[in-house]
């Protein structure tokens, strides 16, 4: 008889050992079950997305977001490999999805992505890649530079699980920043902002696509009140520049960054602008057009879009 129960309760023990290590278990796949298929809802300029967290096929328009998922350390599947930035050129080993101003809609509808983000160069088409895979407009909002392009790193740093190396890189760049406005606070040099395309000079002011030179960095304009067009800028003339007399000159070459030669150089330095404060000086800069035209906004381009406008400073 106690041999009996002796099996008897042992034979228990066993079943409640079972019992509890299915239970463990259907925790366990429970919450990594969760886990996977948790989303959050993204606010962006172009509407609200819903994105699932972790996302394992990403293709990617906007390089200022190839930037920053690069640095932290996120695959990406497809990117626009003929338009890369020369320091963003490892991904052309990436799957190609056409130009910036035209994507391949049939190719990126292969690839099955989880997350396609974009910029302003794809706006017009938001609707369009929305009907492929959830959609993000990370561009920068010009007239809240820093405030939109914190709120980009940190979006992207919420969805692929890398929030605290995003908090760290956003404070690095909090620090070169302040240590810039060091530099810039007090000094009564003026700037303008210029860029170069075919031999064709538009200027930008506050508020435009360059203003953060301005806005953020503190360097104050030669005009204050240039009404250019946040994204063209607006034309001027050799003469506009001498009769402006900027004390320094910040210059971005278009022709370089979609691959027609380097002319900035050619175009700027003539009798008019030799004129100038900034020339006579050595006080003109010419700014790297894979950060400035192609890349802007992401952790990297911002951290050297720092340092070069700190040469105008020397």
């Amino acid at each position: 008889m106690k041999r009996k129960l002796a099996f008897l309760f042992i034979a228990i023990l066993v079943i409640l050992s079972a019992c509890g290590q299915q239970e463990a278990s259907q925790k366990s796949s429970s919450s990594s079950s969760n886990k996977e298929s948790q989303e959050i809802t993204v606010k962006h300029q172009l509407g609200e997305t819903k994105v699932k967290k972790n996302p394992e096929k990403v293709v990617v328009f906007d390089f200022g977001s190839l930037d920053t998922l690069d640095t932290l350390g996120v695959k990406v599947t497809g990117v626009p490999v003929q338009n890369l930035p020369k320091y963003l050129e490892k991904y052309k080993t990436a799957e190609s999805v056409g130009g910036l101003m035209e994507p391949d809609f049939e190719k990126i509808n292969e690839l099955k992505p989880d997350l396609i983000i974009i910029s302003g160069r794809q706006q017009d088409s938001y609707d369009k890649f929305s009907e492929i895979a959830p959609t993000l407009f990370m561009g920068i909002d010009n007239k809240r530079y820093i405030e939109s392009f914190k709120e980009n790193v940190t979006t992207l740093g919420n969805i692929f699980g890398k929030e605290t190396q995003a908090k760290e890189e956003l404070a690095k760049i909090d620090d070169s920043i302040n240590g810039l406005k060091e530099k810039t606070s007090g000094k009564n040099e003026k700037a303008l902002i210029t860029l170069t395309s075919g031999g064709k000079v538009t200027a930008y002011g506050p508020a435009s696509r360059f203003g953060l030179i301005h806005d953020v960095f503190g360097i104050k304009p030669v005009e204050e009140n240039l009404d250019a067009d946040p994204i063209h800028g607006q034309n001027i003339s050799f003469e506009y520049i001498a009769e402006r007399n900027p004390d320094m000159m910040y210059v971005i070459d278009r022709d370089a960054a979609v691959g027609e030669g380097e002319n900035a150089k050619k175009v700027m330095e003539n009798a008019l602008v030799k004129k100038t404060n900034a020339y006579k000086n050595e006080k003109i800069v010419y700014l790297d057009p894979n950060y400035w035209y192609l890349s802007g906004g992401g952790l990297v381009s911002l951290t050297e879009m720092i340092k070069e406008v700190e040469k105008g400073l020397e």
